[in-house]
């Protein structure tokens, strides 16, 4: 039987649209049954983990794919990754992976030294720039600060320097990223104590003492951290490399999966799985998702908050998108396992977390939000929740009418993640605020119909669509107009064989291939039926 995925009245797209077309239809139920197919989730490779991979584990199957990837995949202006400050990291890991290969690349050694130089005079520039803006993404001082280190190291050992590189020159630290957290991380872990839990996914970049090592273990699915890199720095200091090693079964399918380089994050199940069907139900999509995708969700709540996937911390995000896709069935669970993410003025990622996100709060916004309207004889705490959370968000709205984040790199993501919950249950005081986001989008769209921060994306242009296409206002024609264009060039991209470019926050940008699909389908079903 199918289920009927639609909202509370408050937060209903568009009536009177018209049901979906089949095949979209059918596109999407197909997208929620693939997730079976792969458990561990769907997401792209990483510069900076395989990187990481190409230095800490050269025996591991896919090593010379690895570095072909990662000479592939370099800039002409040698730096790897995003524009500005998104290519510090990648670029890092990169010349680092580069420089520890030389010793061992035989013929391939000119071509490998000649891009570890273009990569260190392009880091020489960025290191040095005073306006280099650092994106705020996970670990990115301690990880900048320890393969800075480590290329010295590289550069100090080599006989010879990489081609157009001084013999005498060293990589400085940035002046923008302080080093206090690296410095004191390295001498309370030498002293033993425990890698804190959310840091155990950057353990390659992170020297523990023996005792504190001896206490990780693997996960279920062989990973440590839910990160290649991490689960291959546990193999080669822990030195277990037999066939039978779970962690190195994990490490041998992952890079199967892209044929040598390896993601950012995996396993990301439930992350995954929260995030597909929240996208499709609050579009309204009428799917039927495969009862162990459900009862995985029940059961990752089962113990109170979930994280994204094993050896993670629980967080309040993947908790939120857990909870608000159960909320399309009865009766929808209540949200007290988000309580302990709750500080008073806002709901933090995780406990301790050195930040604050405004989607966070958006996707716990919508799990409130849909509690409460689902369950009106619920406790009036519930709807306190709801009104205290929308007023945070109207204060973090920017001048121009979005929003941005730290888990993503485009406002346009969280412009649409705070819109969809405003929409739902902000109420009146959330009409403004709404009314100048839609502005915002319609400002910026692109003259070929798309929208993106650096450049046109489908992903960009599905959440712009659904920021101006759900909602049940009038709309004038260029309203009407910037939709058309819109899903005319949305249309173009639906089965995304051109792959998807990163945009998600980890220690790399990446981009979660089944989520980003599933927002695709949903801006389609918003804005219209299929001609």
């Amino acid at each position: 039987m199918t289920t009927d995925f639609s909202l509370p009245a408050a937060a209903a797209p568009d009536a009177g649209r018209g049901l979906v077309p089949a095949d979209l239809r059918e596109q999407a139920q197909k997208l929620l049954d693939g997730l079976l197919h792969e458990p561990w989730g769907q997401t792209s490779p990483s510069v900076y983990e395989t990187g990481r991979v190409v230095s800490l584990a050269p025996w591991l199957t896919g090593h010379e794919q690895r570095l072909a990837y990662l000479l592939d995949s370099q800039r002409p202006d040698g730096g790897w990754g995003a524009p500005g400050g998104y290519a510090l990291v990648p670029t890092l890991s990169a010349v680092e992976a580069l420089l520890a290969s030389l010793h061992e690349a035989g013929p391939d050694r000119p071509r490998l030294a000649a891009a570890a130089g273009r990569g260190l005079r392009l880091l020489a520039d960025l290191l040095t720039r005073p306006d280099l803006d650092i994106p705020d993404m996970p670990a990115a001082d301690v990880i900048a600060h320890s393969l800075i280190e480590a290329i010295n190291r590289h550069l100090d050992r080599s006989p010879q320097p990489p081609p157009g590189w001084p013999a005498e020159r060293r990589l400085a630290a940035p002046s923008g990223l302080p080093a206090d957290r690296f410095v004191a991380l390295r001498r309370v872990l030498g002293e033993g104590a425990d890698l804190p839990e959310k840091l155990l996914h950057a353990l390659e970049i992170i020297e523990l003492s023996e005792p504190a090592l001896a206490r990780v273990r693997p996960d279920a699915s062989g990973s440590v951290g839910a990160a290649p890199a991490a689960t291959a720095a546990w193999l080669a200091r822990t030195g277990r490399r037999s066939p039978d090693e779970p962690a190195l079964r994990f490490l041998e399918a992952v890079v199967s999966r892209h044929r040598g380089p390896v993601p950012c994050g995996l396993p990301i199940t439930v992350f995954e799985r929260a995030w597909v069907v929240s996208i499709l139900g609050r579009a309204g999509i009428a799917v039927d998702p495969p009862a162990e995708v459900v009862a995985s969700l029940r059961e990752a709540l089962a113990e109170g908050g979930t994280p994204a996937g094993g050896g993670l911390p629980k967080d309040a995000d993947t908790t939120s998108a857990a909870l608000y896709a159960l909320g399309f069935h009865q009766p929808p669970p209540a949200p007290d396992p988000l309580r302990p993410f709750d500080l008073g003025t806002h709901f933090c990622t995780w406990p301790g977390e050195d930040g604050f996100s405004v989607t966070v709060n958006a996707h716990v916004l919508e799990a409130f939000g849909h509690y409460a309207a689902a369950a009106p004889e619920a406790p009036p705490r519930y709807a306190e929740t709801v009104r205290r959370l929308s007023a945070l968000l109207l204060e973090h709205q920017r001048e121009d009418g979005s929003w941005d984040d730290r888990w993503h790199a485009s406002p346009y993501y969280a412009t649409a993640c705070c819109v969809l919950a405003l929409r739902g249950f902000g109420g009146a005081i959330a009409a403004a605020a709404v009314e100048a986001a839609t502005r915002w989008v319609l400002d910026t769209q692109r003259p070929d119909g798309s929208w993106g921060r650096w450049e046109g994306t489908a992903e960009e242009t599905a959440y712009a669509l659904q920021i101006l296409a759900s909602g049940d206002r009038p709309r004038e024609e260029r309203h009407m107009r910037a939709i058309a264009r819109g899903r005319a060039r949305l249309l173009t991209e639906i089965d995304g064989s051109a792959g998807f470019p990163p945009l998600w926050h980890d220690k790399d940008l990446y981009a979660p291939t089944a989520i980003v699909q599933a927002n695709i389908l949903a801006a389609l079903h918003v804005s219209g039926p299929l001609e």
